[in-house]
């Protein structure tokens, strides 16, 4: 029976000019890997390419052409199942995402847990998680936190969601965790500093990474007095009520 491949979780960039941020040794699992399952081929090969040039004192020849590619999507049954045929003939594999690291708020994780169920070694990387670096600078609490992904977009379901949140954020006194599409970034704001209680503690984090990047936590009644321009921009939430 062929020996069982392992599964890289390569991490990458959260910003177009945030490849400071991937260690050097990226490279070497990258290296490593026969076939890659990502969100986006595109992107991927760009990032990939894009790599080798912030690390040119590698000098080790990658030709992407010579591996297997394969689109994540919502990992369906197809998907995994060629993923698993992979690793069962020995071959290593990589999952990318298209920001930051793989199976966090990430489709990746269908795959992993193939991988574990199949028992080879999964190996993540150390890379830019948008939501841990905005924990990390937030000053709330991170000891106990929780990532909910997207608030509901109809508005009476959004103020609904909202206040639970802050309703359950005090009684447990856990930071809340959430994110918007970017165009619709200001619309969650407005929503967020006229339902939430004037004392709660908002972190809004910005361009992490970038050059632009921006972690400012404020209570809501500060925020009214200087609402930012958030549309389009790639922003997390964080929110902690007394």
């Amino acid at each position: 029976m062929a020996a069982s491949g392992k599964l890289y979780l390569i991490p990458t960039v959260l910003d177009a000019q945030g490849f400071d941020s991937i260690p050097p040794y990226t490279i070497d699992a990258i290296l490593d890997c026969q076939a890659f399952f990502v969100e986006n081929e595109r992107t991927a090969r760009r990032y990939i390419r894009e790599l080798w040039k912030h690390h040119p004192e590698e000098n080790r020849t990658f030709v992407i052409d010579d591996h297997q590619w394969f689109t994540i999507h919502k990992a369906e049954g197809e998907v995994v199942s060629t993923f698993v045929a992979l690793l069962k003939d020995g071959k290593n594999i990589g999952i990318i995402s298209e920001a930051g690291c793989p199976a966090i708020a990430d489709p990746g994780q269908v795959l992993v847990a193939a991988a574990q169920k199949l028992g080879v070694a999964v190996r993540p990387l150390v890379g830019p998680s948008s939501i841990l670096l905005a924990l990390m600078a937030s000053g709330l609490n991170g000891q106990s936190f929780r990532f909910n992904g997207y608030l509901p977009i109809d508005n009476h379901e959004r103020v609904k969601a909202i206040r639970e949140l802050e309703q359950e954020s005090s009684r447990k006194q856990c930071t809340e965790i959430f994110i918007e599409t970017p165009y619709r970034n200001n619309q969650l704001l407005e929503s967020l500093v006229k339902n939430c209680k004037p004392s709660t503690r908002l972190t809004i984090a910005v361009d992490l990474t970038g050059p632009g990047e921006r972690i400012r936590t404020m209570q809501v009644t500060e925020w009214k007095k200087e609402l930012p321009n958030l549309h389009k921009r790639p922003v997390i939430f964080l929110m902690l009520a007394d």
